[in-house]
């Protein structure tokens, strides 16, 4: 195994079977600090499933999943939370009765023992910390509105923050603008740029003019293995990617 140090998460080898079909087939990739990594590949390559992997949710065959040089394969969902990586998945999981204050508050990661004077001060930094999320998702203006009333955008964007408020420095984040508007995508691409100057994201996508706009390198999967990697000119001229994918 090579040594890792320069990458912010490295996989390498990695496998996963399901009785016998192999979902993911000795996967290889390295994402670097504030990247954006763009997977795409036909429906059943296997994209959600890496993330399953990275995230936890599923246990890897065989292989190594390294963040920060941190093997992660052995570790349970919530300590990889809280080693620094994020989720969302295809729907989001808000809650509707909640205004979106209240959403991003109790996603604050909270010390265990919080007594005092020191909880005073912890809830004057979780209200300057809401605000400062609110106004990078572009809900300032919706923070005492119920989550449920907000567009599909918005809960996706809200969604986002609950996360980022949590500040991983690994998000993943599983097709973010499907049945979104052409102005809520564009600012779905702002934000996403925004938010790499501190970390780096994951993201698996169908739309190319959004993976265009967003993406520093693209991963192309095709069952379960890598079929192309490199930037979104390089993959979309690539004559496999075009014959598996793109021609479609």
């Amino acid at each position: 195994m090579s040594n890792n140090t320069d990458f912010l998460l490295a996989v390498e080898g990695l496998t996963v079977s399901f009785d016998g079909f192999k979902a993911v087939n000795d996967l290889t990739f390295y994402v670097d600090e504030n990247e954006i990594r763009v997977i795409i590949g036909p429906n059943g390559a296997g994209k959600t499933t890496v993330l399953d992997l990275i995230c936890g949710r599923t246990k890897a065959t065989e292989g190594s999943i390294k963040f920060r040089n941190e093997e992660l394969t052995k570790k349970k969902e919530h300590d990889i939370v809280k080693a620094g990586v994020g989720r969302k998945f295809q729907t989001p999981s808000i809650y509707g009765d909640l205004t979106v204050f209240e959403n991003l508050e109790i996603s604050f990661p909270r010390g265990r023992s919080v007594f005092g004077a020191l909880a005073f001060k912890r809830d004057a930094e979780v209200i300057s910390k809401v605000h400062e999320i609110a106004d990078m998702i572009f809900l300032t203006e919706f923070l005492d509105k119920q989550a449920e009333l907000l567009s599909h955008g918005q809960k996706q964007w809200l969604e986002i923050g609950m996360l980022l408020i949590q500040d991983p420095e690994l998000l993943m984040l599983d097709e973010p603008v499907a049945g979104m508007s052409v102005a809520e995508r564009q600012q779905t691409a702002e934000l996403l740029r925004r938010i790499t100057k501190d970390r780096s994201v994951i993201v698996i996508e169908h739309d190319m003019q959004f993976v265009a706009q967003i993406a520093d390198r693209v991963t192309v999967l095709h069952q379960g293995k890598i079929l192309a990697e490199g930037s979104i000119d390089k993959v979309k001229a690539d004559p496999h990617v075009i014959e598996v994918y793109l021609g479609h």
